[in-house]
């Protein structure tokens, strides 16, 4: 019976955490949903999310305690500036190239390092769970569950936000992608 409920908890505190580690994925997704995102491509690029949440902490895993410290402050910084690159390119695009919108959210390498920057956190998290004992194969599979329906809803709200505010929706959406890769990198 102790085995059983011990099971729950550790169900329910890998729920919670998959929930922490989606929240920039949502939150992020609803600033890239701003530009105007088909609904095909919200899958595209939810999948792409749940998938880098899935991969992400397997990385983790298998380095695990060994460069858990040096690669973990290294890893916010490096999303947080991809953010800000990825934030930059959609106001200048929305600056300068009205007309056009921005290829970086949902395309080619753009999908891809958008879906590495908001998974470096399940990088590190991957490390963690390098050195403690805990069900990894139930963990990975909820990183992944999770990250992929947060950033579908994100991308949802985004897209209905976007329409209200029409022109200036890639403006918005380059400016909360930049500031969510500012306060990552201060």
């Amino acid at each position: 019976m102790d085995q059983v409920l011990f099971h729950w908890g550790q169900f329910l505190t890998l729920l919670i955490i998959a929930f922490a580690l989606s929240m920039d994925a949502f939150s992020l997704g609803i600033g890239v949903g701003m530009v105007g995102i088909r609904l095909r491509e919200i899958v595209k690029v939810s999948i792409t999310i749940g998938l880098f949440h899935i991969m992400m902490p397997v990385v983790g895993i298998a380095v695990g305690a060994y460069l858990s410290d040096l690669v973990g402050d290294i890893a916010v910084f490096i999303g947080g500036g991809v953010l800000i690159l990825i934030g930059l390119h959609m106001l200048w695009n929305g600056l300068f190239h009205g007309d056009q919108k921005s290829v970086l959210k949902t395309k080619g390498i753009g999908l891809w390092l958008f879906a590495f920057s908001v998974s470096l956190d399940a990088l590190t998290v991957g490390f963690s769970f390098g050195l403690i004992e805990v069900n990894k194969i139930l963990a990975i599979s909820l990183f992944g569950v999770m990250g992929a329906a947060m950033s579908y809803f994100g991308l949802l709200l985004g897209r209905s936000v976007g329409g209200w505010l029409g022109d200036y929706s890639e403006l918005v959406g380059g400016l909360i992608l930049f500031c969510f890769g500012l306060k990552f990198v201060i």
